[in-house]
């Protein structure tokens, strides 16, 4: 039986994670995820995330940045899906560059922790989220960020795999289209993680740390 919110989002024993909040990604301004920077914006997503990482640094809870790279000229990362061949024409996002930064407000602070890949689509596979995670004594990922399309999705089934319970904050994941969104909530999110807001979380951590 899944523990009740309280005890799931424990601090010594949660970590947040957040996908793919990339400049390349997410800024408005760009053409590689039009759409869904655009969903984002509308619904102020990026400033729900910003709300749940400060209060995640408040109550010690570590916060770990999930980010996608890919070398300018595209050596060590397959194209083996379509998703992947669409994004290839576009600017790269190697580290250090414009694109692979974080959106503004979400840049990573000396505590935190940055988990980089340049392959695949989800963040477990081939990194060292899972041996962090397990090092800090996490139990419980809250997961945020986009997209609920792949990234997130991924995410969440990765880390139901690897034995970690998911907290799943509405307000601070997006994906397109938002009618599809709701469907995933619904027909599959309801059954791997537990469903709650952004609020919720919050009020819990600070009354766990006051």
């Amino acid at each position: 039986m899944v523990p009740p919110l309280p005890t799931l989002l424990t601090p010594a024993q949660t970590a947040l994670l957040i996908m793919e909040c990339q400049r390349g990604i997410l800024d408005p301004a760009g053409d590689r995820f039009r759409q869904l920077a655009d969903t984002v914006a509308r619904n102020g997503t990026l400033g729900e995330i910003r709300r749940l990482v400060d209060a995640a640094r408040r109550s010690h809870v570590p916060v770990v940045f999930l980010t996608a790279s890919r070398r300018s000229d595209r050596l060590g990362s397959s194209v083996n899906c379509p998703l992947l061949a669409a994004t290839g024409d576009h600017a790269p996002m190697s580290v250090g560059s414009e694109g692979h930064a974080m959106m503004p407000g979400l840049e990573p602070t000396e505590e935190d922790f940055v988990v980089n890949r340049m392959h695949g689509i989800s963040p477990f596979h081939g990194t060292e989220l899972d041996p962090l995670l397990r090092n800090l004594g996490v139990r419980t990922v809250v997961a945020a960020g986009v997209s609920v399309n792949v990234g997130i999705l991924g995410l969440v089934i990765e880390a139901v795999n690897c034995g970690y319970y998911v907290v799943l904050p509405r307000q601070a994941v997006a994906g397109v289209p938002e009618s599809y969104v709701e469907q995933v909530f619904q027909y599959t999110f309801r059954w791997l993680a537990t469903i709650t807001t952004v609020d919720e979380v919050i009020v819990t951590w600070l009354q766990e740390t006051t």
